[in-house]
């Protein structure tokens, strides 16, 4: 009888989980979209972490050439993303992904073999992270078009929240895939690790069977139809002011990755595998957070939680500058990944809800562009002044700037009704 019981009792929850936190999961094209996302999300984060070591040991510790490989890893969103979007739009987003998973996985085995050669320099270094980094722009704004495809539109937070889990939470995953290789084998293993992550995620897209595309007019120019998506988002307040809440977000709380070498010497002493262990951290912190989010269904509580995650999204990084211990710079970037992916996770649910799926792919790539831009250019800047500063104080002072940002946001009624919900959200769309 009492096993019974401790069954049914195991039974239940795992019913209970499944049914509130994975829902989306249940429906199979998304679930190959979600593998394939995790995989290409732990190569990038993989990717970043081991280029930056990289970068940093070939130029002899210099911060600044981090921050321009970053850079040339991150700036294909500013002028790609809307082209991406416009494909989104017109062609089948399914075939689109396999020929960027296909794209992407050529680059890295390619990566490999140069490293594995020494024939890699800064400059073919930062050539190739542009490459990559248009690949990957392209595939974010392309599977952000699609989600809302994969799933019924009642499940489109946990959808979302679940997506957001595998783009932060890949951090976690690509960290400690790679970090064993730095620490006992080589820097060369690690790219060939990222190479074999993109394969798996090329087969999983391949298992996607619903067609998805937007509407374009036939009637307008590439140019006009492009510039659409913009026109959509400039002319509706409340998408428009999330855009820029989130710019402001990205650039101020998220830009640290071209600093982190400098951050895990100051703070870890442990070079290209403490690293590994801070973005670990924070990988560990947005997964918890994205799960979480993946269980929340009530409107009022997703505002006065995205007020939250806003404040103390700019507290995690002042925390890192503080830390002086290991074990406390590790748990702060606990911190600033729940946070970090909180905010986010929010963010891409309500403008995706007041969306429209015809345009859906253009404004992906309007929003990839203020983002990806803002946090193209902020790394760079931020790799600057670590070398005048020092990783730290920037780290500190981007967080202090992101409070600030968030005290004044209430003080716009856009925002208010945001954070502060009435029971329905439609009415919102109707600015």
């Amino acid at each position: 009888m009492m096993g019974d019981f401790y069954y049914h009792l195991w039974v239940g929850m795992f019913a209970n989980i499944r049914d509130r936190f994975l829902l989306s999961l249940q429906f199979k094209d998304y679930r190959n979209l979600w593998i394939a996302t995790t995989c290409s999300g732990a190569a990038a984060w993989a990717l970043i972490l081991a280029r930056g070591w990289l970068a940093y040991d070939i130029t002899d510790n210099n911060s600044l050439w981090v921050g321009i490989v970053t850079f040339g890893a991150m700036i294909p969103r500013l002028f790609s993303t809307p082209i991406f979007g416009f494909l989104a739009d017109r062609f089948d987003r399914q075939t689109l992904l396999r020929w960027i998973f296909g794209l992407n996985l050529a680059h890295n085995l390619i990566l490999a073999f140069l490293v594995t050669q020494g024939w890699i320099g800064p400059w073919s270094l930062l050539l190739l992270s542009l490459f990559n980094g248009t690949l990957r722009a392209g595939q974010m704004t392309i599977a952000t078009a699609l989600i809302p495809n994969l799933v019924p539109k009642e499940h489109l937070l946990n959808a979302i929240a679940l997506n957001q889990a595998t783009q932060q939470g890949s951090r976690l995953v690509g960290a400690l895939a790679i970090a064993p290789l730095l620490g006992l084998v080589n820097i060369e293993a690690a790219f060939w690790l990222c190479s074999g992550f993109y394969a798996i995620g090329l087969i999983q897209i391949g298992l996607i069977v619903t067609k998805s595309t937007g509407v374009i007019d036939a009637t307008q120019s590439f140019a006009r139809n492009m510039v659409e998506g913009f026109v959509y988002v400039y002319q509706r307040p409340q998408i428009l002011v999330m855009v820029l809440l989130v710019l402001a977000h990205c650039a101020l709380t998220m830009s640290y990755e071209s600093i982190l070498p400098a951050i895990s010497e100051e703070k870890l002493g442990a070079g290209s595998v403490g690293i590994a262990y801070l973005l670990a951290g924070v990988g560990a912190g947005a997964l918890a957070a994205s799960i979480f989010m993946a269980g929340v269904q009530s409107t009022a509580a997703r505002g006065k939680l995205f007020l939250f995650f806003g404040i103390s999204s700019g507290l995690g990084p002042i925390l890192m500058a503080w830390s002086s211990v290991d074990t406390y710079s590790i748990a702060a970037a606990v911190v600033m990944g729940i946070n970090q992916a909180g905010f986010m996770t929010i963010s891409h649910t309500i403008i995706q809800t007041l969306t429209e799926d015809k345009v859906r792919g253009r404004v992906a790539g309007v929003y990839s562009v203020h983002v990806g831009g803002s946090m193209a250019v902020t790394n760079l800047v931020n790799a600057i002044f670590a070398d005048m500063f020092s990783a730290s104080a920037v780290m500190a002072m981007g967080g202090g700037l992101f409070i600030v940002v968030i005290v004044l946001s209430v003080g716009s009624r856009q925002l208010r009704r945001i954070y502060f919900p009435k029971p329905l959200l439609a009415p919102m769309g109707a600015d």
